[in-house]
């Protein structure tokens, strides 16, 4: 599974490079900031609205820790999507969020 860092994503969104970010965390921890762009699918409804995506995008998953947007990634792997993981998740965001 691929990983970036925070930092690295951090780093791509200020150079204003277009990325696809899916957040899977639950809808009150969103509640409490979410990195500006990203898309809020909850994990438990990864598995019905996948459809939605587009294969032909690259997307970074982000959750609290890292460890539901792993299990996010291993899922969208297996669909056929290129996928990457936001290690540390949004414990080790320090960039810009949206309340």
């Amino acid at each position: 599974m691929k990983t970036i860092q925070p930092e690295k994503l951090q780093e791509k969104l200020e150079a204003s490079e277009k990325v696809h970010m899916i957040d899977v965390r639950e809808a009150d921890e969103v509640a409490k900031g979410i990195i500006p762009g990203a898309e809020h699918i909850p994990l438990g409804l990864v598995e019905f609205k996948y459809q939605d995506l587009d294969k032909t995008k690259e997307y970074v998953i982000i959750c609290r820790s890292g460890g539901r947007s792993g299990m996010a990634c291993q899922f969208l792997e297996g669909q056929g999507f290129d996928v990457t993981n936001m290690s540390g998740g949004m414990l080790d965001w320090q960039g810009e969020v949206e309340i």
